[in-house]
């Protein structure tokens, strides 16, 4: 197996994976090692404490409701993982060998070259935005026989706006009118971005002194190491201490608890991103039904989440079996995703040198798949299309 980052839609099925039986190698760069190490067991113990909540509250299907994987079973997995450095082709086995590059996205991501008995396939992973103040751009592949390549924003292009400046407004008028700012985030990569945006404008003078949360152990654990793998971004180690040196890390559950009850305005950035699981949950339940505060969803909400619910204007929320009314301002920011848009995407396929046998479109809603392999076949004229689920395909 080879990782090309992190991110749990990535790498959140190999416990189970290995639990049912796979004994290879998985092949990431240190980062995303160093990034599983806290991303796999942090969820295999939500799933669990989701699980034991679930029975004690039984409003699960399932009697009992098991979790899809233990902490126990994710510290297992990670013991199969092989890290190997950006830019170096390395020998997988006799007939098989990679390369990672850049991809920027999130620490430690990477998009992958594999040579297979002469055949060259390269798989995009998740690519990030050109000109991004933390990650790298995404490098340039010279060539490929085939290639696979990401869509999630394939039929959208991010707005042109400066994040900084929307992200001032909506902190100055909800603390001006005595609410709280909650950012359900991502604690890899958008955890770290958002406080690197809030502390820009901190330290311009332009919002009130209130205090800035960080509840999420795992995007605690994963700042740190931010600063751990300076060679994989921008950012200078000064840079990296400035940006969140004024943060509270909220790391025990109590104290995470007291962020619903301490009074006077806050910021609370908190996993997850799409509002699936995590103390998110607990922070929605207390503060989705006050008008005075904020949710602020910060980059791309897959479809049937909650997160995409609350950016449809959805009046109530399902969290734990029970209905929670949405009171408080939803406010969108999709420039801060860190997923390339449309045409991000097609500038790094610009970049090949030499036309791909075919081009697949993977790792997208089936809409902006569509889309974009319509684009595609615009832009450059590649043979392209979007594979169907479960389909096998021959290379030559």
């Amino acid at each position: 197996m080879v990782l090309t980052h992190a991110h749990l839609d990535h790498s959140g099925y190999l416990p189970l994976l290995v639990k049912n039986g796979f004994m290879g190698q998985v092949i990431c760069t240190e980062a995303t090692r160093a990034l599983c190490g806290l991303l796999l067991p942090d969820s295999g113990y939500l799933l669990e404490a989701d699980a034991r909540y679930a029975n004690r509250r039984g409003f699960s299907k399932h009697s009992p409701a098991l979790p899809l994987y233990t902490r126990a079973d994710a510290l297992e997995a990670l013991k199969q993982l092989t890290p190997k450095p950006f830019g170096k082709r390395v020998d997988v086995t006799e007939d098989c060998t990679i390369r990672f590059r850049y991809a920027g996205h999130i620490l430690g991501a990477g998009t992958v070259e594999m040579i297979v008995d002469g055949i060259r396939i390269v798989f995009s992973g998740d690519l990030g935005r050109y000109d991004d103040p933390l990650m790298f751009d995404p490098q340039p592949v010279p060539e490929a026989d085939y290639l696979l390549v990401e869509s999630t924003y394939g039929d959208r292009l991010h707005p042109e706006i400066d994040p900084q400046e929307e992200l001032e407004e909506v902190i100055k008028r909800t603390i001006t009118r005595g609410g709280s700012v909650i950012i359900p985030s991502f604690a890899v990569g958008r955890a770290q971005s958002l406080l690197f945006h809030i502390d820009a404008i901190r330290q311009r003078g332009n919002i009130p002194d209130v205090p800035v949360y960080l509840d999420s152990p795992m995007a605690c654990s994963a700042t740190d190491m931010f600063c751990q793998y300076s060679s994989d971004h921008r950012l200078s180690a000064q840079q990296c201490r400035g940006a969140w040196d004024d943060v509270i890390y909220t790391r025990d559950v109590e104290h995470s608890k007291r962020l619903d009850t301490e009074p006077g305005s806050k910021i609370i950035i908190s996993a997850s991103g799409m509002v699936t699981g995590g103390r998110i949950l607990h922070r929605l339940k207390r503060y989705a039904p006050d008008e005075k505060s904020a949710i602020v969803m910060a980059g791309y909400q897959a479809g049937g989440t909650r997160g995409a619910a609350l950016l449809k204007g959805a009046e109530a929320i399902k969290i734990h079996g029970d209905y929670v009314p949405v009171r408080a301002e939803v406010k969108s920011l999709d420039m801060l995703s860190a997923h390339a848009d449309r045409d991000e995407l097609l500038r790094w396929l610009g970049e090949f040198k030499s036309l791909p046998k075919e081009c697949f479109v993977v790792h997208g809603e089936s809409e902006a798949s569509d889309r974009f392999r319509l684009r595609i076949a615009e832009e450059f004229s590649w043979k392209v299309r979007v594979p169907e689920h479960g389909e096998r395909v021959a290379l030559h």
